[in-house]
């Protein structure tokens, strides 16, 4: 009963009105959307390896809307574009930055990448007619959605209504993990332009790697860690006197 009394309180469940709804509290978005981030590339992951011949990573993890975890790929992420949409923050700057975020990443689930490459029986189910301007969209739109998630990291969740003085041993922590989170994220985004078109890093290299789908990991990650601790999960201010 006490671990299901913990998940009750963390997801702010009130069974003694029923006209309510459990999402109604920021801290519960907050935290599903970092539950939902963390979980999809290792849910794709293991969906197709388990069921494939493929057990190396795809392309990236847009390419697993081909594949048998479409499901998994276009549900999870699509909540995560429904979360961040409706997600208000608490001042107007967090409410359009974060609901821009979700329509770009419904974007890339509504206009897919170029399909999958690999020659094997059972990973590409899903045929898509090719187009260059759909595939192009798809990745303006990836990008943007990846750069809003670190200015959320570095900008929007690093600020407090307190002088640095004053903040608590806990939001200074807070805004560590959130400036780390943040630099990864645009680090991600770098290694992935350096590749793009062999820019600064050979196509052999970058693929041989799978460099496109551990960079979009580590974004989603660390996403998916700076938003947990926004929903107060892990170093929340103690209570004055405990």
């Amino acid at each position: 009963m006490r671990f299901q009394t913990k998940i009750d309180n963390a997801l702010g469940l009130d069974y003694e009105n029923e006209d309510a709804i459990w999402i109604k509290k920021g801290k519960t978005v907050r935290r599903l959307i970092g539950v939902l981030g963390m979980v999809l590339p290792l849910l794709l992951y293991v969906i197709v390896a388990s069921t494939t011949c493929v057990k190396t990573p795809l392309e990236s993890i847009s390419h697993y809307y081909y594949t048998n975890a479409a499901t998994v790929f276009t549900v999870i992420l699509s909540f995560i574009a429904i979360f961040l949409i409706v997600y208000s923050g608490l001042k107007s700057t967090d409410f359009y930055v974060s609901t821009f975020a979700g329509v770009f990443a419904l974007c890339v689930v509504l206009f897919p990448t170029d399909t999958l490459v690999e020659d094997c029986s059972g990973v590409n189910i899903v045929d898509v007619p090719v187009s260059e301007i759909r595939a192009g969209f798809h990745i303006i739109s990836a990008g943007i959605f990846i750069s809003l998630l670190a200015y959320m990291s570095l900008c929007l969740f690093t600020k407090s209504d307190k002088p640095k003085k004053e903040r608590t041993k806990e939001k200074h922590t807070r805004n560590l993990i959130y400036k780390v989170c943040g630099i990864l994220i645009i680090f991600s985004l770098l290694v992935m332009v350096a590749g793009f078109k062999e820019v600064i890093i050979s196509e052999k290299f970058y693929e041989t790697y799978h460099l496109t789908f551990w960079m979009e990991t580590l974004a989603v990650e660390c996403f998916g860690i700076a938003w947990l601790i926004k929903g107060e999960t892990l170093f929340k201010d103690k209570v004055q006197g405990k």
